[in-house]
């Protein structure tokens, strides 16, 4: 065992303390640099990728030394892909001597497959479908019917004539929340009830609409 072998064993419960924090989709790898054909030395859960002791290290120039993220002798969360198709976060620090020479790396590979199976399904399960609704729906027969009696209890005609412009607002404010004049024809039944011109219909709902942007 060489001198900076011997250093970096000293990393080993690192090593484990973050690989058994994180569980088994996490890998922890400790490399000796300074025998680069062969620089891994200790691995935790190494199924994650399938990486042994006696290995080479794989993305250390590629995606580490050579990333625009590299500083501080880190880069951190990049991906890579295993030859199985495993979706990997990764993550390398170096490691240096006492006199500043980079003799080792610890890096980190986290499996995300399982991750993105779950985000896969949790979003299929919980999309929705917005129908698209047209500014003007023009009914017949019974739903028509319905939808004018609607109004006309909206309206209230039997107090029209007492009723002062604030409150006719709040009556076409309400229908216009609840959708009645997505309907064909609303806006002139609406008017008829209120005692009021189409014109003045379509100027409390630009009023409506521009208090609500504001």
């Amino acid at each position: 065992m060489n001198k900076s072998e011997v250093e970096l064993k000293r990393y080993i419960p690192i090593v484990e303390a973050i690989a058994q924090t994180f569980g088994k989709h996490c890998e922890v790898i400790l490399h000796d640099l300074t025998h680069p054909q062969s620089s891994v030395i200790y691995v935790a859960n190494g199924h994650v990728t399938g990486r042994e002791v006696g290995q080479p290290f794989n993305h250390l120039i590629t995606q580490v030394l050579l990333s625009n993220k590299f500083q501080n002798d880190l880069v951190a969360n990049y991906k890579t892909e295993t030859i199985d198709n495993k979706v990997i976060k990764s993550s390398t620090a170096l490691i240096r001597n006492s006199i500043g020479e980079v003799i080792g790396a610890l890096c980190i590979n986290f499996d995300l497959t399982h991750l993105e199976i779950a985000k896969d399904f949790f979003g299929s399960f919980s999309q929705l479908e917005q129908d698209s609704v047209k500014e003007e729906v023009e009914l017949y027969g019974n739903v028509l019917d319905i939808v004018d009696d609607l109004i006309g209890k909206i309206v209230d005609k039997d107090r029209v004539d007492d009723m002062d412009r604030s409150h006719k607002l709040q009556l076409v404010k309400f229908m216009d929340e609840k959708g009645v004049f997505l309907i064909k024809g609303a806006i002139d039944k609406v008017a008829d009830l209120l005692k009021v011109s189409k014109v003045t219909i379509y100027s409390y709902l630009d009023e409506i609409r521009k208090n609500n942007s504001d």
